[in-house]
């Protein structure tokens, strides 16, 4: 009998390249190509034999200039779940240098290697893969399976460069014409309808699964109508009631999809959480989780976003609400982010010993966190 091939005595090894290749798919199937739910095999006791500051670190993804991504270097060597990856013109050997810089994870559990392709202004690595069209003239301009054919183009450049993760597609909806627009996202977002936004986005991100990468859909639930955009002040969205209406329809589509990954964003919404929805249990567990039925991996939106400051907290208390909150990942900036990252770790591990983080729900996040990287939790079959 074929076993799941879990050996908590070994090393478990999850390259840069163990991610799904993706294979050509028809309307209307499944992401079946997606990593994202923790197999039912999968025993998280394994996880016991690792220290809580091991698995602590599996949650925190690494900020870091892609011109010298060895800069994160000890982070990356204590463990960090990630790396996300700033700038606007990559480096000619930036493959290299991943390669290098993964190489050091302990226990050949390589980071995922995230960065920000959407498309128009938010591409960092253009110069080397491809330039993307803005969503907004994506949708206008092309077709959702020309989005698709070109995302993948796109994609499996991005992969043999040593990108793992895209934060991207965004599903929020644009605003639409009229006085009382906002722009939050502007051309960032595919149609202020609906349905629209949802076939390019699916499109969109089943064209970089089919290059090798995995995609992350954002803002959930949906910010394209905020108050504000929230990195520069507190936004608040229409009330949870509109946006089940409107703004969760791409999102509800995303989830039924199968796709691995969603990025909490930073708004109030009014009727469902009075905090941020990357720190609210309501918007989180109740809304994503329990509502929505979503297991995947769930990441916030950055957490040195001048939305959560406000609140007069720091990234390592935002860190520990967002896992309390049932995230799996948590993102930030900083001008030194390798202290921040150990502020982060101290703050998470202090949360668990503590009790204000049960020992379950880490393992959990752990676990969705491996299962993107495609890790074996499952245990070996009894022969």
């Amino acid at each position: 009998m074929a076993s799941c091939g879990w050996d908590s005595t070994q090393p478990v090894v999850a390259s840069m390249s163990a991610v799904a290749t993706g294979v050509p798919a028809q309307a209307g199937d499944t992401f079946v190509t997606a990593a994202g739910t923790i197999p039912p095999c999968s025993n998280l006791r394994v996880l016991d034999s690792w220290s809580l500051s091991r698995r602590a670190a599996q949650l925190i993804v690494v900020p870091v200039g892609e011109s010298h991504v060895g800069g994160v270097a000890p982070a990356v060597q204590i463990g960090a779940g990630g790396i996300i990856l700033f700038g606007s013109a990559a480096p000619s050997n930036l493959a290299a240098q991943l390669g290098s810089l993964v190489a050091q994870a302990p226990a050949g559990i390589a980071p995922l290697v995230m960065t920000d392709e959407e498309g128009g202004g938010v591409q960092r690595m253009a110069n080397l893969v491809g330039y993307l069209p803005w969503p907004a003239t994506m949708a206008a301009t092309l077709s959702p399976a020309s989005v698709r054919q070109l995302t993948a183009g796109v994609a499996r450049r991005m992969a043999a460069d040593g990108v793992t993760v895209d934060l991207a597609p965004v599903l929020d909806l644009a605003s639409g014409p009229g006085p009382d627009a906002i722009h939050t996202d502007g051309p960032r977002s595919f149609s202020p309808a609906p349905s629209l936004a949802t076939a390019y986005g699916m499109a969109f991100a089943q064209g970089l699964l089919d290059g090798g990468v995995q995609p992350v859909v954002k803002h959930f639930p949906g910010e394209g109508r905020a108050s504000a955009n929230t990195d520069y002040r507190p936004g608040v969205t229409p009330p949870i009631a509109s946006l089940e209406r409107q703004d969760l329809i791409p999102f509800e589509a995303a989830v039924r999809a199968g796709l691995p990954i969603v990025m909490v964003g930073n708004d109030i919404i009014p009727g469902l959480t009075a905090k941020p929805a990357s720190i609210s249990p309501a918007a989180i567990n109740g809304l994503l989780r329990n509502q929505l039925g979503f297991q995947g991996l769930v990441l916030t939106d950055t957490l040195s976003a001048a939305a959560i400051s406000a609140l007069g907290i720091g990234v390592p208390q935002a860190a520990e609400s967002a896992i309390a909150a049932g995230a799996d990942m948590v993102l930030y900036s900083s001008s030194n982010p390798n202290l921040t990252f150990r502020l982060v770790l101290d703050r998470l591990v202090s949360a668990v010993n503590q009790g204000r983080i049960s020992v379950s729900a880490l393992n959990t996040a752990v676990a969705r966190v491996l299962t993107v990287k495609r890790v074996n939790l499952c245990p070996p079959a009894v022969t």
